[in-house]
C-alpha cells in the first residue's frame, strides 16, 4: 500500500535509444520499395522493428510522400521516427506526420575574436601545458550469453563477449566488439559513426555485422577464411572486409 501511495504517475529517465540510419538518395517510392525488397528477400522483420531516422540531404524532401513512406518503411519492419537534414520550410510538414526533426549540427566553432584579429607576430617559445586528462570509459563485458530477442548496448566504448551471441541477437558498441565464442545473432561495432571500430570474432556464423552503419549480410554464404582462426571485420572505404586474423 505504501508503494502505491509514494509512486508517482509518470516517472521520466534518460534511455538509449539506437535507430539505424536511412540515407534516401531517389525520392520516386518505386524505386525504393525495389531496394528495400532487394536489400531484405522480402522479409518483413529483416529489420526486427528497429527505429529509423531518415536522411534527406541528398534528395528534395518536399517531394516525398510521406505516409507512404512511413509505410513502406514498417512493411519491412522499420519504424520511422525522425527526419535528418531536411530544410527547414519542410520541418512543420513533417512533423505533421507525426515524425521529428534530427538536428545534426554542421557549424564550425568561431575562433574568439582577439584571436580573429591579432596581427601576425613572432611570439616567444614557451612550454606546452599538459593535456587535460581525457575520462577513460572501460570496455562493457559480458559473460553470460546473449540470446535471441536480448540486445546489448556497450554507450561510450568497447563491448567484450565471452559467450555465444545466438541467433536473434543482438550486440551494439560505439567502439569495437570482440566475441570470443560463436557469433550467431548480429554485431554492430562503431555505432555512433566511428569508422576504425573493429569486430573480433573467434567463430562467425553471423547473420548481419556493420561497422559505422554500413552493414553485410550473409544468406549467401560467409568468405572463405582459413580454419581455426579467428575473424576480423573492420571498414575498408564503404565497404565490409572480413578476413582471418593470422598472428604476425
Amino acid at each position: 500500500m505504501q508503494n502505491s501511495l509514494t509512486r508517482k504517475p509518470i516517472e521520466v529517465k534518460i534511455s538509449t535509444v539506437v535507430a539505424v540510419a536511412v540515407i534516401l538518395n531517389e525520392s520516386l517510392l518505386s524505386s525504393l520499395e525495389l531496394a528495400l525488397k532487394e536489400m531484405t528477400g522480402g522479409s518483413p522483420d529483416f529489420f526486427d522493428d528497429e527505429f529509423a531516422i531518415i536522411d534527406v540531404e541528398s534528395i528534395a524532401a518536399e517531394t516525398l510522400d510521406w505516409p507512404a513512406i512511413i509505410a513502406l518503411f514498417k512493411s519491412c519492419g522499420l519504424h520511422a521516427v525522425a527526419v535528418r537534414n531536411a530544410a527547414e520550410e519542410q520541418h512543420a510538414t513533417i512533423r505533421a506526420h507525426g515524425l521529428s526533426i534530427d538536428v545534426v549540427s554542421k557549424a564550425k566553432p568561431e575562433l574568439p575574436r582577439e584571436q580573429q584579429e591579432a596581427p601576425e607576430i613572432q611570439k616567444p617559445v614557451t612550454a606546452t601545458p599538459m593535456p587535460t586528462a581525457v575520462e577513460h570509459i572501460p570496455a562493457m563485458i559480458i559473460d553470460t550469453p546473449v540470446r535471441a530477442g536480448q540486445r546489448v548496448y556497450a554507450r561510450g566504448c568497447d563491448l567484450i563477449v565471452t559467450a555465444s551471441v545466438n541467433n536473434g541477437a543482438e550486440v551494439i558498441a560505439d567502439g569495437s566488439i570482440h566475441i570470443y565464442a560463436p557469433l550467431r545473432g548480429r554485431a554492430l561495432a562503431g555505432a555512433r559513426g566511428n569508422t576504425n571500430a573493429r569486430i573480433f570474432v573467434t567463430s562467425m556464423e553471423a547473420e548481419l555485422v556493420s561497422i559505422a552503419g554500413i552493414y553485410q549480410t550473409f544468406d549467401s554464404g560467409f568468405p572463405k577464411l582459413s580454419p581455426n582462426q579467428p575473424i576480423q571485420i573492420k571498414l575498408v572505404g564503404d565497404s565490409i572486409e572480413v578476413s582471418s586474423l593470422k598472428s604476425t
